[in-house]
C-alpha cells in the first residue's frame, strides 16, 4: 500500500477499484501503533514545554494583560481593573491586585479580544495559583495535545502512520509553537481549536463516505440517503466556535472550513453517481446549522460571565437607556454595542511596535518578536550574560514549507488531489486576509499571527515527504532514498531547534553564544 495513495479517479486503473476503495483508501494495519506513535510523540513535546515551564519568572510580553484578565475572570466573572504594581504582586505571590473603584463600571476593563483564551488560561491559574507556573500551564497542555492531534490528523490524510508522526514531530520542533505553548498569550488557543476542528471535519468525511458505501451497496433510494445528525460535524461546529470565541480571525476558518467540507459532501455523493444537488438539499441545511449557527451560539455562551454580572465593559449600556425592556433583549443589545466597539478597535490598531511584521515577511521569518529579554552578571560563565525568549519558528521547517506549499499549488492542479486543496485552502485563509488589514487598515501585526496556520505548514512539508518517498508502484530503491531523505530532513529539524532553543526559554548565554543563535540579524 502507498504512503500517499493517488485518488483513484487519477489512476489509470480506477475502474479496476471497488467504490469503497475509491470513497475510503484502507488505514495502515496497524491501529495499536496508530495511537502508540503519536502518543510518544505528544509525550516527548510535552516535556519539551513542561520543562522548567515556570522560567522565567517573569511577566513575559503581553502575559502582563492575559495573565490577569483570567485571573480577574476566574474571581469576578469579567476583567476588571488592576492596581498598578500588579505585575509585581504576582511574582510575589499576592492575589490582592484589584483597584478599588467608587462603581462597578468604573473598574470595567475593556478587552480587546472575546474571553474563551482567558478563561482557559485561568484554569491553570485555578489549579495552581497565580504563578508563572500557573498561567502557563494550559497554554502548555493544549500545545501537548495540538502534536497529538495533528499526528493523527496527518496519519489520517496520508494512511501512513510514520508521516503521521513525522507531522507531530515536526510540530513539537517549532521553536513558535513551542513559545508560545509556554507563554500566557490567546494564539496557542486559537491554532488548537482550528487543529481540533479540521480533525473532526476529517473524521466526518469518512463518516460520510462509510454511509454513501453502505447505501451504494443497498441502492436502497434513488436520490441517496441522508447522512443522520452527523455528529463530528457538530463538534467541529463547537471546536470552530471555540476558535471564534478566542480571537476573531477565527471566523476565516470557520468560513473556509465550511465551504470545504460541503465540497466534500458533493464530491463524495458524485462518486457514487449522485447529482451534486443532491447535497444541496439533503446536506446544507444541516450543514449550515452546525457549522453556522452552533459557533455563534458558542461565541455568545463564552461572555457568560460578562451576562451574569453587572460589572462587564458596557454591560448596562442599553439597560440604562430602555429600562422598560427584557433583561435578555437588554443584555443582548449590549453585548452586540460591545462587539461593534471592539470592531472598531481592532481596524484602527495602528500604533508602531519596534517588533511589528508586515504579513508577506511572516514566512521568511524576518521579523519574530522578542517575548523577554534580560541581562544578568551570572549564569554563562562570564562577566555579563544575555537571557531571551523569541518568538520564532525553527528556520529549517519554515524554510521547507515553501518549496511544500509550492508542491501542493501543483499537485492540486495536476491532480486535484483533496490533500493539497485542504491544506492550501486553510494556510490561505489564515494567512492571506491580514494582507488587507495591513494595506487597508496599516494594523500593526505580529509574525505569531501565522501560529494557526503553522500545523498546515507542516502537513504540506509532511504531504511533501510522503511523495519524496513514493506513491503506488515505487521500486523499493526509490522508496529506501526516500526514506534516508526524510529521515535526515528529521534529525537536521531537531539539531536545529536544539541549536535555538536557548533563545527560546532564557537560557544565559554569553553575547557571542546570543548571537550565534539568531538566525537572522533582524531577529535581533
Amino acid at each position: 500500500m502507498s504512503l500517499l495513495p493517488t485518488p483513484a479517479t487519477r489512476e489509470p486503473y480506477a475502474a479496476s477499484l471497488s467504490v469503497r476503495d475509491r470513497l475510503l483508501p484502507p488505514m495502515p494495519d496497524n491501529p495499536l501503533w496508530g495511537w502508540l506513535g503519536p502518543l510518544v510523540v505528544a509525550l516527548f513535546g510535552g516535556f519539551l514545554r513542561f520543562y522548567h515551564l515556570g522560567t522565567p519568572h517573569a511577566v513575559v510580553f503581553d502575559e502582563t494583560y492575559y495573565a490577569k484578565h483570567a485571573f480577574s475572570l476566574i474571581t469576578h466573572g469579567v476583567e476588571r481593573k488592576f492596581v498598578d504594581d500588579a505585575d509585581s504582586l504576582m511574582l510575589h505571590g499576592s492575589e490582592h491586585l484589584f483597584a478599588t473603584c467608587e462603581t462597578v463600571q468604573d473598574c470595567a476593563v475593556y478587552a480587546m479580544h472575546p474571553p474563551l483564551g482567558n478563561w482557559m488560561i485561568g484554569v491553570g491559574e485555578w489549579l495552581f495559583g497565580l504563578t508563572p507556573f500557573g498561567w502557563r500551564f494550559m497554554p502548555a497542555l493544549v500545545g501537548t495535545v495540538s502534536v497529538l492531534i495533528l499526528a493523527r490528523v496527518a496519519r489520517r490524510m496520508t494512511r501512513s502512520t510514520l508521516l503521521g508522526c513525522l507531522a507531530g514531530f515536526l510540530l513539537a520542533l517549532d521553536g513558535l509553537h513551542f513559545v508560545l505553548s509556554r507563554t500566557a498569550l490567546l494564539d496557542i488557543f486559537l491554532m488548537f481549536w482550528v487543529l481540533a476542528g479540521f480533525a473532526c471535519l476529517l473524521v466526518d468525511r469518512e463518516r460520510v463516505r462509510e454511509r454513501l458505501v453502505e447505501w451504494h451497496a443497498a441502492a436502497a433510494t434513488p436520490t441517496g440517503p441522508r447522512l443522520g445528525l452527523r455528529p463530528w460535524r457538530l463538534a467541529a461546529g463547537l471546536c470552530l466556535g471555540a476558535a471564534l470565541a478566542t480571537k476573531w480571525t477565527g471566523l476565516f476558518f470557520i468560513l473556509a472550513f465550511g465551504v470545504m467540507t460541503l465540497v466534500w459532501d458533493a464530491g463524495a455523493r458524485r462518486a457514487v453517481g449522485l447529482r451534486r444537488l443532491e447535497a444541496a438539499r439533503l446536506d446544507w441545511p444541516l450543514g449550515a446549522a452546525w457549522l453556522g449557527g452552533v459557533p455563534i451560539v458558542v461565541y455568545v455562551a463564552s461572555f457568560g460571565g460578562w451576562l451574569a454580572t453587572a460589572g462587564g465593559w458596557g454591560r448596562d449600556w442599553d439597560g440604562a437607556t430602555s429600562p422598560g425592556r427584557s433583561f435578555v433583549i437588554d443584555s443582548l443589545r449590549s453585548l452586540v454595542t460591545y462587539q461593534l466597539q471592539l470592531l472598531g478597535s481592532h481596524t484602527s490598531l495602528s500604533t508602531h511596535h519596534g517588533y511589528q511584521s508586515d504579513p508577506w515577511t511572516w514566512p521568511l521569518l524576518l521579523r519574530p518578536a522578542a517575548f523577554f529579554y534580560e541581562k544578568t552578571a551570572a549564569g554563562c560563565g562570564a562577566d555579563e550574560c544575555f537571557s531571551s525568549i523569541v518568538g520564532a519558528g525553527t528556520p529549517l521547517i519554515w524554510y521547507a514549507a515553501l518549496p511544500a506549499l509550492a508542491a501542493m499549488i501543483g499537485w492540486y492542479l495536476a491532480a486535484r488531489d483533496w490533500r493539497a486543496g485542504a491544506v492550501l485552502l486553510a494556510y490561505g485563509m489564515g494567512w492571506l486576509p491580514w494582507f488587507y488589514y495591513a494595506i487597508a487598515d496599516h494594523r500593526t501585526m505580529y509574525l505569531f499571527y501565522t501560529l494557526p496556520v503553522l500545523p498546515f505548514m507542516i502537513l504540506a512539508v509532511v504531504l511533501s515527504c510522503g511523495l519524496i518517498m513514493g506513491t503506488n508502484g515505487a521500486s523499493s530503491e526509490r522508496r529506501t532514498i526516500g526514506v534516508t531523505l526524510v529521515g535526515a530532513f528529521a534529525l537536521l529539524a531537531l539539531v536545529n531547534f536544539w541549536w535555538i532553543s536557548p533563545i527560546l526559554t532564557a537560557e544565559p548565554l554569553t553575547y557571542s553564544e546570543w548571537l550565534s543563535r539568531m538566525f537572522l540579524r533582524s531577529w535581533i
